[in-house]
């Protein structure tokens, strides 16, 4: 048992009635003792728990520096290629101006060719005409010349002869011989006819010929004279 040094000096009634103050003053420090020693443990494990929290925010301070650098580094790569498409933008424009100007000379080029082909399309309707006109006077000339007159009365003498021919024909199924003699002679005399008629027929062709060729050739200086 624990014994206060001055116990021995005091009266025995005395040191009864401390006795009892000196085991609540070894009870209060061993309470504080056991009081420290918990608060003690409990700051040890506060620390502990706070250490753990600081390692914990330690990670993630140093994972979120990680994620802040990766995102600075795809912010870097956007600039780099926002400025590619920047400059291809720039060049997309400037291309579309250029096609814009040259669809507008396109277009004034075509309204051009258009207004040309019109006053083309004009002239043509003019000398179409003019040309026309030319091939009725000539077609009129060329019915109203002699030769012409003579050939169509050649052509109806022709026609006759033909008819006759062929009458003659019918009339040799015929028995008699005077009659056969007689288409014989026509018949002889119908082909020196027609071989006559034909030798002029020949002639005034070339003669229709070279009054053609002669149109032909008033034509065209009409032509290019227009």
């Amino acid at each position: 048992s624990f014994l206060c040094p001055y116990s021995s000096a005091l009266p025995p009634k005395m040191a009864k009635q401390n006795s009892p103050s000196l085991i609540e003053v070894v009870k209060q420090v061993t309470e504080q003792q056991h009081s420290q020693v918990s608060e003690l443990e409990k700051s040890k494990t506060v620390f502990l728990q706070m250490r753990a929290k600081f390692q914990d925010l330690e990670k993630e301070i140093n994972s979120v520096l990680l994620e802040t650098k990766l995102i600075e580094k795809e912010i870097y790569l956007l600039d780099d290629a926002t400025e590619v498409t920047r400059h291809h933008c720039e060049s997309l424009e400037a291309e579309v101006r250029a096609l814009y100007s040259e669809n507008l000379k396109l277009r004034c080029d075509a309204e051009t060719i258009q207004e040309e082909f019109e006053i083309i399309f004009a002239r043509n309707n003019q000398y179409r005409e003019k040309i026309k006109a030319h091939k009725h006077i000539v077609w009129e000339m060329e019915s109203k010349m002699p030769v012409m007159v003579e050939l169509a009365k050649k052509k109806a003498v022709v026609k006759e002869l033909n008819t006759k021919k062929e009458e003659l024909m019918s009339n040799l199924q015929n028995p008699e011989g005077s009659v056969l003699k007689q288409a014989q002679e026509e018949i002889a005399h119908l082909k020196r006819e027609i071989t006559t008629l034909k030798g002029f027929i020949d002639k005034k062709t070339d003669l229709l010929e070279e009054e053609r060729k002669m149109h032909d050739k008033l034509k065209k200086e009409i032509e290019v004279s227009n």
